[in-house]
């Protein structure tokens, strides 16, 4: 097994780290009317954001991609070898090409520039030689040269992806902003993640309703109060009146502290050990709103009421739980 010197590794893990911090803030300055062009492209643009590179370029560009579309603004990867076998097909003349390459002469690039050209489609390219032959073609370059890559050889990318990639994250976040793209626009575009939940769950997705709500009246006494709990199985009760208002509730806390005070649990009514009304809230919260307040007040269940105050959901944090939203 190669053993390694820690006290030379370490320092060269923060130079890494250093080199490519300091690539990323050279970036603040050619964020300018160059950049604000490119952003105008991509609105303007009616069909979608095709984005193509070569090697880590090309996983830098699929990235880019990926965060664009999440974020509002439609976009595909297209590889450029396989757009000159065939590919190429896949970009109309509606939408804008974005071409990632730091030496700007990646062949497989150059190759096809002609046939974007032919196509009519706004080239915007993320260079890092501003006088290469994609940068001088493009409508909008960006500027992402870096003074050093971070590798000892000052060969593998590795400072310029950084730099690629937060100018990426730059014009993304840009157009997001631009097309006053909403929580809710990013979570119906993340659907099956935990975030996706947390934006588009409302408590009335999760919520207990109906015959599933445990309920008693205040003049119950403790004893049957304690059964219907335990056949609901959602560690409370509420208390209601006989028109369906909230007089209180009852929790397992709740009867601890009875508990401890000695009490006769068949000669108590629920009046007289609830805690009154209760925490209430709209079924129309989000879910991670819900979260948000049960922590905030340690609790861990919600009333829902309807606009005439009238109880019509119960939600435990085991739901959102099981749901995902926690």
């Amino acid at each position: 097994m190669k053993t390694f010197d820690k006290e030379a590794i370490l320092p060269l893990g923060r130079q890494v780290i250093a080199i490519e911090a300091n690539a990323v803030h050279a970036l603040q300055s050619r964020i300018d009317d160059t950049f604000a062009d490119a952003c105008q492209l991509c609105l303007d643009c009616l069909g979608r954001i095709v984005v193509t590179g070569m090697g880590k370029s090309g996983h830098v560009a699929s990235k880019i991609a990926a965060t664009l579309a999440s974020t509002g603004s439609p976009a595909f990867f297209v590889h450029p070898g396989e757009a000159s076998h065939g590919d190429l097909g896949m970009i109309t003349g509606r939408d804008v090409v974005l071409a990632i390459s730091n030496s700007g002469e990646t062949g497989e690039i150059v190759t096809i520039l002609p046939l974007i050209k032919r196509l009519a489609v706004p080239l915007i390219t993320m260079t890092g030689r501003p006088e290469s032959t994609l940068a001088t073609t493009a409508d909008v370059n960006l500027d992402v040269s870096v003074s050093e890559e971070a590798c000892p050889l000052n060969l593998a990318p590795t400072a310029s992806t950084t730099a690629t990639l937060a100018m990426g994250d730059a014009l993304a976040v840009a157009l997001l902003q631009a097309r006053g793209f909403t929580e809710e626009d990013f979570a119906r575009s993340h659907p099956g993640g935990t975030l996706g939940r947390r934006l588009l769950l409302h408590m009335r997705d999760l919520m207990h309703t109906g015959d599933q709500i445990p309920v008693v009246r205040p003049d119950t006494p403790l004893g049957e109060g304690l059964l219907e709990m335990t056949r609901k199985g959602l560690g409370l009760t509420t208390v209601l009146d006989d028109d369906g208002f909230i007089q209180g509730v009852f929790t397992d806390g709740d009867l601890r502290r009875a508990l401890d005070t000695g009490l006769d649990i068949r000669n108590t009514l629920m009046r007289d050990v609830m805690t009154p009304h209760g925490k209430t809230v709209s079924p129309e919260i989000l879910a991670a709103e819900a979260v948000h307040l049960m922590e905030t007040h340690k609790i861990t269940s919600l009333l829902a009421t309807d606009d005439a105050d009238r109880l019509v959901g119960v939600l435990h944090i085991h739901d959102l739980l099981r749901a995902g939203v926690m």
